[in-house]
Parts: structure tokens; C-alpha cells; sequence
């Protein structure tokens, strides 16, 4: 497999996603908008990546891993603006 743009820019992915994991193990609260951020990210540069150079079982798995990951940011918004309403109310 040669080393091309596409091939660096899935290991940009891997590297988020590496990191996002870590960034869960070593924090006791982790920020979830680093974490599913950072997942999504990861998982954005992976599809990229295997776009070009395909391989569907892991093509299938970024796009549950990115649905997982929009999921976890949908909940952290909701959740953020659920706790400033409760925090504007007298």
C-alpha cells in the first residue's frame, strides 16, 4: 500500500481516536464534547481514507462509530442547555 495523502489521513484518524480513548481512560470526568469531538473527528478522517482505499467492514464501522459519536455530542448539548435553564431559574 503506498504511502499517498489518503493513507496519512487515516492515520490522522486513528491517532484521534487513539487519543480520545486514552483521554477517556486517564480522566476521571472526561469533557464529552473532547471526547465525541475528537471520536467524530477521528472517524471523519478514517472515512476519508477508506474511501479511496476501500475496505467495507471498516467503512461500516466508522459510520456506526460516527453515529455514536454525533449521538454522544447531540446528548452533551442537550444536557448543557438542560443544566443553564435549571441554573437561570430563580
Amino acid at each position: 500500500m503506498p504511502l499517498d495523502i489518503y493513507t496519512l489521513i487515516g492515520f490522522l484518524g486513528m491517532a484521534c481516536i487513539i487519543a480520545a480513548y486514552a483521554y477517556l481512560t486517564w480522566r476521571n470526568d472526561p469533557n464529552p464534547f473532547i471526547l465525541h469531538g475528537t471520536n467524530l473527528t477521528g472517524a471523519a478522517l478514517l472515512t476519508v481514507s477508506l474511501l479511496v482505499h476501500t475496505n467495507w467492514p471498516s467503512l461500516v464501522l466508522e459510520g456506526f462509530w460516527a453515529a455514536i459519536a454525533i449521538w454522544g455530542l447531540w446528548k452533551a448539548l442537550s444536557s448543557a442547555k438542560s443544566k443553564e435553564a435549571q441554573d437561570r431559574k430563580p
